[in-house]
């Protein structure tokens, strides 16, 4: 009901979720359709029923092959120091066929390689990566030590952005009352009308 609530008061059309979510985003689409069905007052509803945004990779599961969870200990966090990625990267679970190198790889089970797209992975490397991994002629060990790096690359702008609010206890403040401010002008209103749209 919460995340419904959350979806619904600012109008969200579009929810990004991963596969795990997408009963959870179902159940707010039902809670959305019953509202409107009873307050609407036809037409569109008081509140648009919200879509699920996959990216291409719609689930990515965490270091250990399990469903990436802070509680499991196996999720690359975004603000990570380099090493603690490093670390958390080299421990990851590949093809457990592909046990030395030389011997041919499966990419498609392998959730080091499922990674790839989702970090900046140029098209051409990923198909590279591909191919040298069937053949056994790239080793996991290579393969993580090369998207250790760019996940590292990838997440530095937000890992420097965040060491600079947290720096600023009072811009730290600022970020957040704007950040409050913006989700008050759109919730108040959208909150009054569904009270309207209910009599209350």
């Amino acid at each position: 009901m919460l995340q419904t609530a959350d979806i619904a008061l600012y109008h969200a059309s579009r929810v990004p979720v991963g596969q795990d979510q997408l009963p959870h985003l179902e159940l707010a689409r039902e809670i959305v359709r019953r509202f409107n069905y009873l307050y609407g007052g036809g037409g569109e509803g008081a509140f648009p029923e919200p879509q699920a945004l996959l990216t291409e990779a719609p689930v990515l599961l965490g270091i250990d092959n399990r469903k990436m969870s802070k509680s499991y200990n196996n999720a690359i966090e975004l603000g990570a120091p380099p090493d603690t990625i490093r670390d958390m990267v080299g421990r990851m679970i590949t093809d457990p066929q592909k046990i030395r190198l030389h011997d041919p790889g499966r990419p498609e089970i392998c959730n080091v390689f499922s990674y790839e797209k989702l970090f900046g992975t140029p098209a051409e490397r990923v198909a590279e990566i591909d191919r040298t991994c069937r053949t056994g002629e790239l080793g996991c060990r290579d393969h993580k030590d090369e998207i250790a790096e760019r996940i590292v690359e990838y997440l530095r702008p937000f890992r420097e952005r965040r060491e600079q609010a947290l720096a600023d206890r009072g811009e730290l403040e600022r970020l957040l009352d704007r950040g409050a401010e913006r989700a008050r002008e759109i919730a108040v209103p959208n909150m009054q009308a569904a009270k309207e749209a209910m009599g209350l």
